[in-house]
């Protein structure tokens, strides 16, 4: 079931020490470790998921950083239709998390760390944002498919928003957040 929680500070708590973990596994084969997502956003309600971004040299081979993480626990999901990302979820008994690693500097790593930091720099675009997420969570409260296809309406209207904001501000990543 599709849950919005209000913002919870321990989220920024859980990735930090998630984020530590990862660092030690993965070493200097991620090139950045990002928290991304809702829950990255001091304010913002949101499915209580820690969504974290590594960023990489290569996708290929994908063993250069898939045995790190698999050796924490998480599980690889090679079925995965995205193609711009490898994705891995939590260690089995642990709190759902999504590992989301994509290529340094391409459209798809850019793009969460962009929307994160412009919604962290607009608190006026959370309300609204966090109003739809509720509405289409009781609309689809068993279809995160459905879920997540009606937020891109406002995903493309935000990123919009955020790319004049990046060009206005020079905006560039700060540091890894882990």
């Amino acid at each position: 079931m599709i849950t919005i929680e209000s913002y919870n500070p321990a989220w920024a708590a859980e990735f930090a020490q998630l984020g530590l973990h990862l660092r030690n596994a993965l070493g200097d084969v991620a090139l950045r470790i990002d928290h991304i997502g809702s829950t990255a956003v001091v304010g913002l309600a949101a499915k209580p998921i820690i969504d974290i971004q590594i960023s990489v040299a290569a996708l290929e081979p994908v063993d250069l950083y898939r045995s790190g993480l698999e050796s924490l626990g998480y599980i690889y999901r090679a079925d995965n239709p995205e193609r711009t990302k490898r994705y891995f979820r939590e260690p089995p008994g642990t709190r759902r998390t999504h590992v989301h690693v994509r290529k340094l500097g391409s459209f798809s790593q850019q793009f969460p760390l962009l929307l994160r930091d412009y919604l962290r720099t607009h608190p006026a675009e959370l309300a609204p944002y966090e109003s739809l997420k509720r509405s289409l969570a009781a609309q689809h409260p068993h279809d995160r498919t459905a879920y997540t296809n009606a937020k891109l309406p406002w995903f493309w209207q935000t990123i919009q928003a955020a790319d004049t904001w990046s060009q206005t501000t020079a905006w560039e990543p700060g540091p890894s957040d882990a």
